[in-house]
């Protein structure tokens, strides 16, 4: 349509005509001359308005959702990192419970014993040494560590210190095939040496081939002269069997090591040994209802009879 002066009027007039037709709209309400052309209109578009938004719903929702998603995300990386932080503080805090009873336990052992010993962490195992079954340990000769010292922990034996560096040191364990330490029955006090057996029980040779032994009986460290490379009455293990050895001059048994070897995290080294041998004190006590360690000692003029206790100093730190 041109911009004339007759189309100027016309767009006045029908302009005007609507907000007539809106006023009379608004004051009729319901019985607005209109109504019946409003419903009539609806009825017509509705069906139209509803399959229109029956199409667009469904994409709207997956706007919705791509939208919500990262939210979500976000939530769920949250929530992961919590967990991962309560499960790390759980670990952390199991740790320092564990580690708190194995010093409190070593220090105890130490205590009863009379050793003085200087506390450290595993912190290698291993053929990086050389050896099939060492330690490496994170003290050293800056920490008064030397070669040939007694290692411990809260249940035993664990071995002697091999190699030493400034800051670390190389532990031989007991179980070791060449670890080798002399030992003391519990009660009898029958003399014999300890070798290690890797994965298997120790293996202890007794120098009394009528020594009295059975399953269950515990050994101590015998000791070495000046306490190196063995201080006396370290726990070492208790027997297991009693192998059969008719006619023999010594009399040889398996036994199972206290110290648990796979789980080793704390050890102390004995850096002064104990003015007096504790003999049997620092062994824990014994179970309810075991006989009394005595049964089958021999008496004093027997046990005199036996090779002489510095032979078996001497030895006792191959």
């Amino acid at each position: 349509m041109r911009d004339t002066r007759e189309s100027r009027l016309l767009l006045i007039l029908l302009v005007a005509i609507a907000f007539a037709l809106i006023t009379v709209d608004i004051k009729g309400g319901e019985s607005s001359p209109l109504n019946g052309a409003r419903k009539t209109a609806a009825a017509l578009l509705g069906p139209v308005e509803r399959g229109a938004a029956g199409a667009v719903d469904p994409i709207a929702r997956t706007v919705r959702a791509i939208r919500d998603s990262g939210t979500q995300q976000q939530r769920l990386n949250q929530i992961g990192a919590e967990n991962t932080e309560l499960r790390q503080r759980l670990a952390s805090s199991d740790t320092a419970t564990r580690r708190t009873k194995q010093l409190d336990d070593m220090l105890r052992t130490a205590g009863t014993g009379g050793y003085t010993v200087k506390a450290a962490q595993v912190i290698a195992i291993g053929a990086a040494q050389g050896f099939s079954w060492t330690i490496t340990i994170d003290a050293g000769s800056d920490d008064g560590i030397q070669r040939d010292m007694t290692v411990i922990n809260g249940e035993g034996l664990v071995g002697r210190v091999t190699t030493v560096a400034p800051t670390t040191a190389t532990v031989l364990l007991a179980t070791d095939p060449g670890f080798t330490a002399g030992t003391r029955m519990e009660g009898s006090g029958e003399i014999g040496f300890a070798a290690g057996q890797g994965a298997s029980p120790m293996r202890v040779q007794l120098l009394n081939g009528k020594a009295q032994v059975k399953a269950g009986d515990r050994l101590v460290t015998f000791g070495s002269q000046s306490g190196r490379p063995f201080v006396p009455g370290v726990p070492v293990g208790k027997v297991l069997s009693v192998e059969a050895t008719p006619g023999e001059l010594t009399k040889t048994v398996l036994v199972q090591p206290f110290v648990s070897f796979t789980r080793l995290d704390l050890v102390g080294v004995v850096v002064v040994p104990p003015r007096t041998d504790p003999r049997d004190a620092v062994l824990p006590p014994a179970p309810s209802g075991a006989p009394s360690p005595n049964a089958g000692a021999q008496p004093p003029a027997q046990l005199a009879q036996l090779p002489v206790q510095p032979t078996a100093t001497k030895t006792g730190g191959n």
